[in-house]
């Protein structure tokens, strides 16, 4: 059987004031279409990246909503997640290509997935598989009663041709699939009903709730950061494509003209991304002998809170990334005022336009510049930071996201009408979702 990940419960009625109520009235008329419906995400990891955070807060809305809702595990030994590493890679353009063993590690980790997950027995009428590790399973179960969805949260505008003919006959059996961005959709794609979704964050995570300031002091002094000095902050996986190494040169070139400037580099060593522990290593490497730049991972204890202490203190926020399906973390700073500086590809410009939120950079010189100028100027980078957060309301919250999905289905079971199922009563809060 497929391990199910654990989440709490959420209202969404507690989103009442927080997000556009707009969205919040839109989501109570649609899901109630849907309730009794079952559902199911299925994804490679349960921390550790931009999809299991989703998940985490997604799931539990779905539930609260009447819509019956699973989260599942794919399993996969390290030489799998390996595999999957440059499949990932490839599908965003790096060069290679796969070995003969490889793809048959590939796909003797998918038929085993599959079959846990016939042996569940479950009757799902939705099945979501988030990115190309589990992306063979719609082939391989059987399983047609389900509407499956293929969720790709990558950069898949110009794959590796090589990776693209192993992925591409697997998704065959999609019904549908969704991806971050229009120009994110690969060509010869085989799935009809695209739809393109951004991502969101959840307001109301321990990520991205308020903490006072006093907390937020306590907590980075507690990990070694010193409050009483400017700081510049990444938060990522340890991962080529976001340019960790890039961003310790662009900071370099800052410090002559703010010297007691410091750096903290955070991520997530995650259980489907072995290549981070090379990263991280690197990275290590190269900064070790500079005491005020801070390399922070979840193995000695830097978690959500962390993170939210990080990005909420911090003079300005960097995202430098190299390719990027959209950086749930542009939308994390931005929710606490705090500006960023981006690189310009993926789904950071939507979360950056002009104007709003922070700059733009296509090289390590431009990092360093706009990191100086906002440094050299707070009142501009305090308004950057505030209109940011409003677009991040307007837009990249979590009950657009939901909203967004539930749509999908509805469609799709209007298409193909879902099965007689016992209405599953929701349970909102005394708050009513219709407001006051």
């Amino acid at each position: 059987m497929l391990d199910v990940v654990d989440v709490g419960k959420r209202s969404l009625a507690t989103y009442r004031g927080v997000a556009p109520d707009a969205q919040l009235d839109a989501l109570s008329h649609c899901a109630e279409r849907l309730r009794g419906a079952r559902c199911l995400h299925l994804s490679a990891t349960p921390y550790g990246g931009g999809v299991s955070e989703i998940l985490r807060s997604l799931v539990p809305l779905y539930n609260d909503l009447g819509i019956v809702t699973d989260w599942k595990l794919i399993h996969g030994d390290e030489a799998f997640f390996q595999v999957t590493k440059r499949i990932h890679n490839g599908l965003q353009g790096a060069p290679g290509e796969l070995t003969e063993s490889e793809k048959a590690i590939y796909l003797a980790n998918s038929q085993l997935n599959a079959r846990r997950l016939i042996s569940d027995s479950e009757d799902y009428d939705f099945i979501f598989v988030h990115d190309p590790q589990p992306a063979a399973l719609a082939a391989l179960s059987g399983n047609r009663d389900a509407r499956w969805i293929w969720r790709c949260h990558i950069d898949t505008s110009r794959p590796n041709p090589s990776f693209w003919e192993l992925l591409s006959p697997y998704l065959l059996d999609y019904d549908a699939a969704i991806f971050t961005l229009p120009e994110f959709i690969p060509p010869a794609l085989p799935i009809r009903n695209v739809r393109v979704h951004a991502p969101a964050i959840d307001p109301l995570s321990p990520k991205n709730h308020p903490l006072p300031e006093p907390l937020a002091r306590d907590v980075l002094e507690w990990i070694g950061i010193r409050t009483h000095r400017p700081l510049v902050t990444q938060v990522s996986r340890f991962d080529r494509w976001k340019d960790p190494l890039g961003v310790v040169r662009a900071y370099q070139r800052v410090r002559p003209h703010v010297p007691d400037l410091q750096l903290a580099l955070v991520g997530s060593l995650a259980l489907d991304d072995p290549e981070g522990w090379e990263v991280y290593e690197e990275l290590r490497a190269a900064t070790r002998h500079d005491g005020l730049i801070h390399v922070l991972t979840n193995l000695v204890g830097v978690g959500n809170i962390e993170v939210n202490a990080l990005q909420a203190r911090s003079e300005v926020v960097v995202q430098k990334s190299l390719r990027e399906g959209f950086g749930l973390v542009v939308s994390e700073a931005l929710w606490k005022g705090t500006p960023v500086v981006g690189g310009r590809t993926g789904g950071i410009p939507l979360q950056l336009p002009e104007g709003t939120g922070g700059v733009l950079v296509d090289t390590e010189e431009e990092c360093a510049e706009a990191l100086l100028h906002l440094l050299r100027q707070p009142d501009e980078a305090h308004l950057l930071g505030e209109r940011g957060r409003e677009h991040v309301r307007q837009h990249f919250l979590m009950p657009r996201l939901l909203l967004d999905h539930l749509r999908l289905l509805d469609a799709m079971s209007s298409a193909r009408p879902l099965p007689a199922r016992d209405i599953v009563p929701s349970h909102p809060s005394p708050l009513s979702l219709q407001g006051v």
